[in-house]
């Protein structure tokens, strides 16, 4: 019974720990914060389901950020379909305008999934290379090149976001 006890109050520190930093991630990625509450709710659920194995972990936050960012790449695939359906019938609303940190998060989440995992989880989690490297199943230098090329899409659709000026 103490053992359980302990599981219990390990995940509810977890959840407490993890739950805003997951919510930021889906924030950055999809720019709603509904769906990035109900996403980070579910990566959250999912880690409950498998406490006993995501508890022994090195770093739990990192399987948790890994299952968030697998949620948000099929988020994504869903209404990308669900647009291509709506434009089909040609019924698109007009997107409201932007500032400038709305053209920075649009540019972000125009970035290929890759790319757009490196740069929320490097630069609004501050999390190191390894570390992205590790939640993203890849080498250091695949995130290194992989914000490398985000920058440089970043740059070009800001640049083109001011009309040319920077």
């Amino acid at each position: 019974m103490m053992a359980q006890r302990s599981g219990v109050d390990g995940f509810e520190r977890f959840y407490l720990a993890e739950h805003p930093k997951l919510i930021a991630i889906g924030l950055a990625w999809t720019g709603d914060r509904d769906t990035a509450r109900d996403l980070a709710q579910e990566a959250l659920t999912r880690a409950y389901r498998a406490w006993s194995t995501v508890e022994l972990l090195d770093l739990p936050g990192a399987w948790a950020r890994r299952v968030m960012i697998n949620l948000l790449i099929d988020h994504q695939r869903d209404r990308g379909r669900q647009l291509q359906l709506v434009t089909r019938l040609d019924r698109v609303p007009d997107a409201p305008p932007h500032d400038a940190i709305g053209h920075w998060w649009d540019a972000v989440r125009a970035l290929p999934d890759r790319e757009r995992a490196a740069v929320i989880l490097h630069y609004l989690e501050d999390l190191s290379i390894n570390t992205v490297a590790e939640i993203l199943e890849v080498k250091p230098g695949t995130v290194k090149s992989s914000l490398s090329h985000a920058r440089d899409k970043l740059r070009a659709a800001l640049t083109d976001a001011d009309g040319g000026a920077r």
